[in-house]
């Protein structure tokens, strides 16, 4: 870029372009859309971006800078599975007409930086920070990073779920996410699970594994940042599981010995119950 530091601000949102990426700030305030005000800022690698287009908004007042990011890189993208509005594209920078030089020019700047295209082998931009939730037509939906957990609503909740009982989903038993907008007919988020292929219950008010969206539940600005951080979550479990599977496995006499320590500090209080059991699945893991 011509300047590390330069900013380019528009509606609800300014750019600040940096030596490896751009900042993405939004804007808090009555008139941006909430899911811009839920992110706060999105930071973005230029290896993430395909592309930039600039084109005219309506009535011909305003302008619109868009990055194009690679199919698989953004983890929000990736669940709204193209259902945002244009209004809602955390990648449409707004300016007033006026500015369309200005935007031509940081668009031109922008695109000499890239150099990837295609689809991106692993998610390049961050999710949503955890912990996470909000309330679906049925349940509560809580994500901390490693479980997700839904709580049922007797009001609203099918006969199917109560039955099932509360759901507790650890990011290990899963294979992805499933995101319909609540603002179509029938929105919901459904957990897709390892175990059970194309078993899970089509109607996703008879799933467990699925909450279900209605007039004011599961709004935009608060599922789709849920079901992508737990979409990142899941995929970078699957890395982390791949890398280890290929890592010799450790001596059992160290194991051991660690285990041994642990328990140690375990008997002297310094590590918790939850902490000692945690790590020794994570050091029984290793054998």
């Amino acid at each position: 870029m011509s300047r590390m530091g330069d900013v380019l601000a528009g509606f609800h949102a300014a750019w600040e372009f940096e030596s490896d990426s751009v900042l993405i700030r939004y804007e808090r305030g009555i008139r941006t859309p909430k899911l811009f005000q839920a992110l706060g800022e999105r930071r973005v690698p230029y290896e993430a971006i395909a592309g930039v287009t600039l084109t005219p908004g309506r009535r011909g007042r305003t302008v619109a800078l868009r990055i194009e990011p690679r199919p698989g890189a953004d983890p929000l993208l990736e669940a709204a599975a193209g259902q945002l509005k244009e209004s809602g594209d955390p990648y449409r920078l707004v300016l007033p007409a006026e500015r369309e030089t200005l935007a031509e020019y940081y668009g031109d700047e922008l695109r000499s930086q890239l150099t990837e295209s295609g689809p991106a082998e692993e998610f390049l931009v961050g999710a949503p920070d955890v912990p996470l939730q909000f309330k679906a037509y049925d349940a509560k939906a809580t994500f901390d990073g490693n479980v997700v957990r839904f709580r049922w609503f007797w009001t609203g909740a099918s006969s199917a779920k109560w039955k099932a009982g509360d759901q507790s989903f650890p990011v290990a038993e899963l294979n992805g996410v499933e995101w319909r907008s609540p603002e179509v007919f029938e929105g919901h988020l459904r957990l897709l699970r390892r175990d059970c292929g194309d078993g899970q219950p089509a109607q996703a008010d008879q799933d467990p594994a699925a909450v279900v969206f209605g007039l004011g539940y599961g709004p935009v600005h608060e599922s789709l940042p849920f079901a992508a951080a737990v979409l990142f979550a899941v995929r970078q479990r699957g890395t982390a599981a791949a890398v280890s599977a290929g890592a010799p496995r450790r001596d059992p006499a160290d194991i051991a010995e660690r285990i041994r320590h642990l328990g140690e500090l375990h008997e002297a209080g310094l590590v918790t119950d939850e902490e000692f059991s945690s790590k020794k699945a994570e050091l029984l893991a290793e054998l």
